[in-house]
């Protein structure tokens, strides 16, 4: 029996005792949604009570939605057909041994697949999956399958024409011309993740944008793109972005070095721009956030921390022109109590606010945040060595704080 029952099943329990009905009175149908609220691992306990409980717990109902997680190390006949039986059509694979294509074909209509860290995945063996139109198939996890290539977006490109989610964050041998298959072959892609793709550079992106005549149309529909650590990206990468990837809501830059306060200035363009993260940017400073707060951007969420040139400047900039924003992360940044002061009076949405390791800030920023940012739900003060106990207790006042991380703080 599940540790835990929904409360109508205890119910007919209770009443079974009584003796004014029992289990088995209730339709399949009912205790298939009775089920469909546990947890995984008690929808997998119920269908071992009984086998009237065992064919509504193998109703489709009950396991909508769910990702199975498979260690594939040796041969089940049965898993597979217990798992399409039951409308699982998302896969999370945690380790294979045997053949991809074993896996794909024993699920035809898979919408989700996740091989993240499955480093045994080659060219060869996504060759041999994806040999047809897999029309179903919408997400795709490649993360850290690093004997991935161009070959195998080629073979994606190809037969995943639906493909929406697109995952390549540690798939170092990707170059330019896998960006161009995908430009050809992925136009419904919404998110791509290419973290630590070395290859990558402003070229690729043109591609992605569909501004070379070999791109074709490009990715169009991109909403999500991270280029976290592509060291080869420049200010010719965030120009292709403004001109192509208009409908781009959330980019993630950090550690791409190769980018500038000048650059900046086509991101503003982007009126869908929601999230921006620009952490470790060596070469963002208080103009770069000038550019973007004059440019009307509607930002919600802005990391500019480790950036060593931003300071008070920066703030004020964020002061003036973006009021909308709910997530502000200063790490490490040259700040002062006098320019987070005006953030705070300007800044009504904010709810996470990250100044940790802001080394000049004191209790009267702590007041500022205390009397003016009533929404805030967390707050991050690790190695902010100047704040007391006496600015923390005006912090505890805030109505809706859920976190507070003081790191190593002691007074």
């Amino acid at each position: 029996m599940p540790d835990r029952l929904p409360m109508a099943l205890c119910y007919t329990q209770a009443n079974n005792m009584k003796g004014k009905t029992t289990i088995h009175c209730l339709f399949p149908e009912i205790l298939a949604i009775i089920f469909s609220y546990l947890d995984i691992r008690d929808k997998g306990r119920v269908a071992q009570v009984c086998s009237k409980w065992r064919d509504a717990a193998y109703s489709r109902l009950v396991w909508r939605g769910v990702q199975a997680r498979l260690h594939l190390r040796r041969s089940n006949p049965h898993l597979f057909p217990s798992l399409a039986k039951r409308g699982i059509r998302k896969i999370r694979i945690l380790s294979l041994k045997k053949s991809l294509s074993y896996v794909i074909q024993s699920l035809p209509n898979i919408e989700s697949l996740n091989l993240k860290g499955c480093y045994n995945v080659t060219d060869i063996g996504v060759g041999h999956a994806f040999v047809k139109d897999l029309s179903s198939l919408t997400v795709l996890n490649l993360s850290l399958c690093k004997q991935i290539t161009d070959t195998s977006l080629g073979r994606i490109a190809r037969f995943l024409s639906n493909l929406e989610v697109l995952d390549l964050a540690g798939c170092c041998n990707i170059t330019n011309t896998g960006l161009l298959l995908c430009a050809w072959g992925l136009p419904k892609l919404k998110y791509l993740n290419l973290r630590s793709c070395r290859h990558i550079s402003d070229t690729g992106i043109a591609h992605l944008a569909g501004l070379n005549a070999s791109s074709a149309r490009g990715n169009k529909n991109l909403t999500t793109l991270c280029l976290q650590d592509c060291q080869k990206i420049t200010d010719n990468a965030l120009s292709n972005i403004a001109k192509g990837l208009v409908h781009l809501q959330s980019i993630n830059l950090s550690f791409c070095c190769g980018i500038t306060e000048s650059g900046l200035s086509h991101l503003a363009t982007l009126r869908s721009l929601r999230e921006l993260n620009l952490r470790s940017c060596e070469g963002i400073g208080d103009e770069g956030i000038a550019h973007l707060a004059v440019g009307g951007l509607n930002l919600m969420s802005l990391d500019v921390s480790f950036c060593d040139k931003v300071g008070d400047g920066a703030l004020n900039h964020i002061s003036n022109g973006l009021h909308h924003l709910k997530n502000l992360g200063l790490n490490s940044c040259h700040i002062t109590d006098e320019g987070l002061g005006k953030a705070a009076r300007s800044l009504h949405d904010l709810r996470v606010l990250n100044i940790g390791q802001c080394t000049q800030i004191t209790d009267i920023s702590l007041a500022s945040i205390a009397d003016n940012l009533t929404s805030i739900t967390n707050i991050d003060l690790y190695g902010c060595t100047k704040v007391t106990k006496t600015g923390l207790e005006k912090l505890m006042h805030l109505p809706h704080l859920q976190i507070l991380n003081l790191g190593l703080w002691q007074r």
